[in-house]
């Protein structure tokens, strides 16, 4: 499998706590930060729930 590249673009703020939660599960701290994760669906789910607030790129 290979991995994502998944950069935080927009903030938490105003947003409801589970979306908060899911960023910060993804590994996110602050804004414009940029994560690795697996490809996998777990995490494909979790980038799903909060794609409005995401930039996701394929790395192989």
């Amino acid at each position: 499998m290979g991995k994502l590249k998944i950069t935080q673009i927009r903030s938490t703020i105003r947003r409801v706590e589970s979306q908060k939660r899911t960023i910060r599960a993804l590994g996110f701290r602050k804004l414009h930060q940029t994560v690795i994760q697996p490809d996998n669906p777990q995490i494909r789910g979790m980038v799903f729930k909060v794609k409005h607030l995401l930039q996701v790129e394929e790395v192989k």
